[in-house]
């Protein structure tokens, strides 16, 4: 005879534990971030008002085949006719000279590029570690906080060393003494006769004084920023 078969159990489905997982939000990459090295808004205006200062000023530059005009150019007979030609070629001609100043300036940097990374470094330090620095953040270097006066010696001297013991200085006066030389060997010899300036413009307008106001705004932007 065939065994019984054994007796069914009856199954019953084990309890489910629901396990709740909390996650604790991470802080944003933003807040961790500390705050920029350089006061953004301060800085874009202070690039706003030089890109705007060299716009309004080249926008005032005679034509260049006017400077060059050759049927122009004559002996002065004494030293007094020379330096009258050239104060009124320098009224006329200002926005040119300063542009042929300024050439001659990047043209020599340029071709002493040691100079060039110099003055580079030196301005990028005076921008992001004093001027547009916010100040409520302070400098720490090498594990040492440094104050706002302290900064500003360091920086001055760095000025010095670099202007005056370093390439940098004659770099720059060289290309200075050249460009003077042009502007003023073309203002003696060039006749002002054919030339007039417009009745409504001041003797003393044109590029200087854009960049006397894009000094001063700079300077405004710079002191509100250190506030």
């Amino acid at each position: 005879m065939a065994s019984p078969s054994p007796p069914l159990l009856p199954l019953s489905n084990p309890p489910t534990i629901s396990t709740v997982t909390t996650t604790t939000p991470l802080p944003s990459v933003a807040s961790t971030q500390s705050q920029p090295p350089i006061a953004t808004p301060a800085f874009r205006a202070f690039i706003n008002h030089i890109t705007e200062t060299v716009r309004n000023g080249l926008s005032q530059r005679r034509p260049w085949s006017e400077l060059a005009d050759r049927s122009a150019f004559s002996k002065p007979e004494s030293i007094s006719e020379a330096a009258l030609r050239a104060r009124k070629n320098y009224s006329y001609f200002r926005v040119n000279y300063l542009t042929v100043i300024a050439v001659i300036l990047a043209f020599s940097l340029v071709s002493h590029p040691f100079s060039l990374l110099l003055l580079v470094g030196l301005l990028s330090s005076w921008l992001f570690l004093y001027l547009f620095r916010p100040a409520d953040q302070p400098l720490v270097l090498f594990g040492r906080t440094f104050s706002d006066r302290e900064t500003l010696g360091v920086l001055v001297l760095l000025s010095i060393v670099v202007v005056f013991l370093t390439s940098v200085g004659s770099v720059l006066i060289s290309a200075l003494m050249v460009g003077v030389a042009i502007v003023c060997a073309h203002g003696a010899f060039r006749v002002p006769e054919d030339l007039f300036l417009d009745e409504q413009e001041p003797a003393a307008s044109g590029f200087l004084s854009f960049l006397g106001g894009a000094a001063t705004n700079a300077a405004t932007a710079a002191v509100s920023t250190r506030a």
